[in-house]
């Protein structure tokens, strides 16, 4: 029994706390997708909205979300259920379950093939390049019908794994060693890139800013919809850590540190990627082929190529994998309350249906090809859409309007740890107002 009084998981330590949602937070989103979308959209000037992003929209949320799941002591559909029975609010609970289904299961099929990247690194396959090329050897891969299959398989076999061992022995002591491994890889990576010659373009690309592309309302979308991809916002994960949480572990600081650590890992990521893409005279918006096409070319050309090739898809598998034992918590944690199943057997489960929905996004690569949805070009872009388009942002918003409307005030202060201060009612004014109307804008922008 815990200090609440219940028989309810909890954090070892705030450290312990901070480094598991630090991990749900760093994941692929940090290193493949923000270097990419950083590239498309002008590097600096993105970077910058993306940064107010995480200031105006991202913190408030992400402390929503703490406070939420601290009060209840509950999954994301109880949590919503407790505070407000027999209200619609608790749709934002059911939609982040959702997400962790949908997600999980196409996030699966990536960091498979990182893990596949890594292992033939170690084996020395990919330190020349391959007979039919990078581009050749990628499509080859993910178009085959079954081997990408098994590395998916063993993605999940690893994320439930640490799911299934518990709050404290599994997902806190997991990533009490992956978050520091994951930092000081990335940052040796970093330093790395930048010795090379003609780096400094790539640094110039990332921090000085062409103001012209401040102009460009696609700027402001992306980095919204980056901010939410990359904290794990609306998607349940964060008010299912923080349910986690005892009553003596003060909110505002922690989510200040989770959103500003995983921003400087996203930086220092950018660190790691645009000054080698740059010293090799690569287009730095060369979109989602970056990591598994444009990189192996560029670290084929590089001294210590395979060395720079193991570590950097280790770090990608890695930080994938915390993210993903994130997602894989927020179904357990409802299943487990929801048909009072044990850890154990909610996680077997729910990681074994999540792999069986997962088999459709891999066969979208090769004799699925033909099939998608939403207008998207095949079944992980038709997932990512339902996800990150619209289940995202709507449970975001209900999240935002619950603690900015649907809580009493004083409740809302008091349970946050601001109290009635000015820093507690600018809080409330941004869920109340600024946070559902971007959040409206970049819903509408996207399915247009």
């Amino acid at each position: 029994m815990n200090d609440l009084g219940n028989n309810r998981e909890q954090w070892g330590s705030r450290l312990g706390f901070i480094l598991a949602a630090m991990g749900s937070a760093v994941g692929l989103g940090n290193i493949w997708r923000f270097s990419y979308v950083t590239g498309e959209n002008g590097g600096a000037a993105f970077l910058l909205v993306y940064i107010l992003c995480i200031l105006l929209i991202g913190i408030p949320i992400l402390m929503a979300e703490f406070t939420i799941g601290r009060r209840a002591q509950s999954d994301a559909v109880g949590a919503f259920e407790k505070l407000a029975p027999g209200k619609p609010w608790v749709a934002a609970g059911y939609m982040g379950v959702a997400s962790a289904f949908i997600i999980l299961s196409f996030y699966a099929v990536v960091a498979g093939w990182a893990v596949y990247y890594f292992v033939q690194y170690v084996l020395g396959n990919l330190s020349a390049p391959p007979e039919d090329g990078y581009a050749g050897f990628f499509v080859g891969f993910i178009s085959n019908s079954t081997q990408p299959l098994f590395w998916q398989f063993l993605f999940m076999v690893l994320t439930v794994g640490i799911v299934f061992v518990g709050v404290k022995k599994g997902i806190e002591k997991a990533n009490k060693i992956l978050m520091p491994l994951l930092a000081i890889l990335v940052i040796i990576l970093a330093v790395y890139s930048l010795s090379l010659d003609g780096a400094s373009e790539g640094v110039a690309f990332l921090f000085s800013p062409d103001w012209s592309k401040l102009l460009d309302p696609e700027v402001y979308l992306a980095a919204l919809g980056q901010a939410f991809f990359s904290l794990s916002l609306g998607m349940g994960a964060l008010i299912t850590y923080g349910s986690y949480l005892k009553k003596e572990h003060k909110l505002p600081g922690a989510a200040v540190g989770v959103a500003g650590l995983d921003t400087i890992f996203a930086i220092i990521a950018g660190l790691m990627i645009f000054p080698a893409v740059f010293a090799f005279g690569v287009a730095p918006d060369e979109g989602a082929g970056l990591a598994f096409i444009i990189l192996p070319e560029i670290f084929g050309d590089m001294a210590l190529g395979q060395l720079y090739g193991i570590l950097f898809f280790f770090l990608l598998s890695a930080a994938a994998l915390s993210s993903a034992v994130s997602l894989l918590e927020v179904a357990v944690a409802f299943f487990i309350r929801k048909f009072d199943w044990s850890r154990k057997k909610a996680s077997i489960i729910i990681g074994g249906i999540i792999f069986l929905l997962g088999i459709p996004a891999s066969l979208g690569n090769g004799v699925w090809s033909h099939i998608s949805f939403f207008g998207q070009p095949d079944i992980i872009d038709s997932m990512d859409f339902i996800a990150s388009k619209i289940f995202l942002p709507l449970g975001g918003m209900i999240i935002a309007l619950f603690i900015g409307w649907g809580w009493k005030k004083a409740d809302a202060l008091e349970h946050s740890d601001f109290g009635d201060t000015t820093l507690g009612n600018l809080w409330l004014f941004v869920l109340k107002f600024v946070a559902p109307v971007l959040i409206v804008i970049v819903f509408v922008a996207g399915l247009l």
